[in-house]
């Protein structure tokens, strides 16, 4: 399964005071980093592939690492569930890539 997904927290102090929660989803990432999944994380998401059980594993542990950041966690999850595919964290991209090639063609 690919899951994507994006933790934040809400209501707490922002230091910083520019309305930013990068220290927050820098310590979620470090949880999905040191998972040992395949992901990648973009401006908007972190997507990560796996078995359901290790998947969804890493994001419960990762949105605990958001916690002391505020009192409320905002958690979104988008999934792709493709029961004997592995790999797919690549292939979908280099599919669309071959995709947009003919295309311009």
């Amino acid at each position: 399964m690919l899951l994507a997904f994006s933790v934040a927290p809400s209501g707490g102090p922002d230091p910083e005071g520019d309305g930013g929660v990068h220290d927050a989803v820098a310590a979620a990432v470090k949880v999905v980093r040191e998972s040992g999944l395949p992901h990648r994380t973009d401006s908007m998401f972190t997507t990560i592939e796996g078995e359901w059980d290790e998947v969804f594993a890493v994001v419960k542990a990762a949105t605990e690492a958001v916690a002391p950041f505020g009192p409320r966690i905002s958690l979104v999850m988008k999934a792709d569930i493709r029961p004997g595919r592995t790999g797919e964290i690549d292939s979908k991209l280099e599919r669309l890539e071959k995709a947009l090639g003919e295309a311009e063609a």
